[in-house]
């Protein structure tokens, strides 16, 4: 058995093939040729959740589990706010393979689920994304969008703008030719950011909607942080406005994201205004962007059959890595 760290996750990674991997692991999910469970949440010590994840698929030959602690009140001690680990079992025997690290794993497959989205949702000649929320995920969705877009400029924004700064740093060290804008906290900063972009993604914990401008025609948003029904990221006036809302499964999302259920409970929006699964536009039986200014959004909750996926992906390069 094997452990793999997020350091070795980090040297194996390869976002353009993960984001190939992770397309076919929608369009099995949504073709029914997987076993994706509702995940089970537990909560402990007040504002913390234990979240068990299993997943398998016949087709893919896969099978594992994946367990998360999500403590938002980790940053106050400088602790990272996801933790967890994916066991990835051995289809035939049921031996367990391998243990992977899973903040890391977490949050590639987060940034590569976004990155699917983007591929067949945004516009071809997108230039211009916007960040809103420039905690852990955020590096994973830039590098996913990277992988799928020519994105020549990023727009940042975080309540904490020092954070802010501090993380566009990093991304101009890791991509020197972008150009990168960090918007200050004041109130219009954030309507400011988002102002122009092309894609946006927002990776944030809030619970009151995070922006209130309207979104601009032609533009692709990536929401990713509202994993809860009294969680809220996106405005309600958005998910109206949108001429696709896409997620990866249509069950989960209508329990689990306040992002939905509140337009929804609004008035705004109707459950069954979905435009559909991800994984049927992978497939092709349903169409994506479709014009110029069409607006879009994808609502991402997660499936554990991802995670699998990408746990499997990494174990797989190791195992040649290692043969070679």
């Amino acid at each position: 058995m094997l452990f793999i760290s997020a350091e070795e996750q980090a040297q194996l990674l390869d976002m353009s093939e993960i984001v190939e991997a992770v397309a076919e692991s929608l369009r099995a999910y949504s073709e029914g040729k997987t076993d994706t469970p509702l995940r089970y949440s537990l909560p402990f010590n007040e504002d913390n959740r234990y979240l068990v994840m299993p997943a398998l698929s016949d087709e893919l030959k896969i099978v594992g589990l994946k367990t998360v602690t999500v403590a938002p009140n980790n940053t106050k001690v400088g602790k990272k706010t996801i933790v967890g680990s994916v066991i990835l079992s051995n289809y035939e025997t049921g031996e367990t393979l391998a243990v992977l690290e899973g903040s890391y794993l977490t949050k590639i497959r987060t940034g590569a689920i976004s990155g699917v989205a983007t591929k067949y949702l945004a516009r071809e000649d997108a230039k211009t994304l916007c960040v809103i929320g420039t905690g852990d995920q955020a590096d994973g969705l830039i590098k996913a969008v990277l992988a799928v877009r020519q994105i020549d400029r990023i727009q940042f924004y975080n309540r904490t703008y020092e954070k802010a700064v501090t993380f566009a740093e990093e991304v101009q060290s890791v991509y020197p030719n972008l150009d990168l804008a960090v918007f200050d906290n004041v109130d219009e900063a954030i309507e400011d950011a988002i102002e122009d972009a092309d894609v946006i993604v927002t990776a944030t914990n809030a619970s009151e909607p995070v922006f209130h401008k309207r979104l601009a025609p032609g533009v692709h948003l990536n929401a990713v942080g509202s994993f809860k029904p009294d969680m809220q990221e996106l405005p309600s006036q958005a998910i109206a406005d949108a001429d696709k809302v896409v997620v990866e499964a249509v069950e989960a999302v209508m329990e689990e994201t306040g992002d939905l259920i509140n337009p929804v409970a609004e008035g705004v929006f109707k459950a069954d205004g979905l435009y559909g699964e991800l994984g049927n536009i992978v497939s092709a039986k349903l169409e994506g962007r479709l014009s110029e200014d069409e607006i879009t959004i994808f609502k991402s909750v997660g499936v554990a059959i991802v995670d699998i996926v990408v746990a499997n992906y990494f174990y797989q390069k190791l195992l040649k890595q290692q043969n070679e």
